[in-house]
């Protein structure tokens, strides 16, 4: 079959116009960047740190050392002869027997206005004035003097003592001391009625506990959590 030349001119026509709608079209989807080809935005970021954040722990403190010996007694001196008059043999028992109560030897007067006369037999009754270290308290003698021999008794609601015997007490009787603090101060007058003297233990896991100490009328020393 033949074909004529217009025919043939029509068909190459059309197929070049075919031709270049197909380069167009490449040409448009080379434009266009993969939808998949951009970097993500979370693959850039970097992921939050999980690491747990460091607390601050309290520190142990050191244990006190525990006492192994009783609280030492006091060494008096000063001791008049045995015929000495009775005035001076009283006067310094009271003196020692307070210094012994208080913990510490120390310089102590007693002076009991009328005692002079105490030889005298028969009953005698005196106000007296204990200094222990400067610390001042009152107590009453009794005496019962007869003719060749003579007894007393010196009775006193207060007594005097030293913090440090104070401390020594309470850390006998608190666990784990570290540290021991008294309300008090060098040397104390108290009553044995007192509430009793406020101290508080610091333990060695650095907890702060509260105890009293309570003086009895010889100088022990009674300790109990507040």
């Amino acid at each position: 079959m033949r074909l004529s030349r217009d025919r043939v001119r029509f068909g190459l026509a059309v197929f070049g116009l075919s031709a270049l709608a197909v380069f167009l079209l490449s040409a448009c989807s080379d434009s266009k960047p993969s939808a998949g080809s951009s970097p993500s935005a979370s693959s850039s970021a970097s992921a939050p740190s999980s690491a747990p954040i460091p607390t601050a722990s309290t520190p142990s403190l050191t244990p006190l050392p525990t006492p192994s010996k009783p609280w030492p007694t006091p060494k008096v001196t000063g001791e008049p002869a045995d015929d000495a008059p009775l005035a001076s043999r009283i006067t310094f028992a009271i003196s020692k027997q307070a210094q012994i109560a208080a913990g510490k030897a120390a310089t102590t007067t007693v002076k009991c206005p009328g005692i002079d006369k105490v030889e005298t037999a028969g009953q005698h009754e005196l106000t007296c004035t204990v200094t222990y270290a400067g610390k001042s308290y009152s107590g009453t003698l009794t005496v019962d003097a007869k003719q060749y021999s003579a007894s007393y008794k010196f009775t006193s609601d207060s007594v005097a003592i030293v913090r440090a015997k104070v401390v020594d007490a309470v850390q006998r009787s608190a666990a784990d001391a570290a540290k021991v603090t008294c309300t008090m101060d060098d040397v104390a007058v108290v009553k044995h009625s007192d509430a009793g003297i406020a101290c508080d233990v610091t333990t060695t896991a650095n907890a702060v506990q509260p105890y009293k100490a309570q003086v009895s009328g010889n100088g022990q020393v009674l300790v109990a959590k507040a």
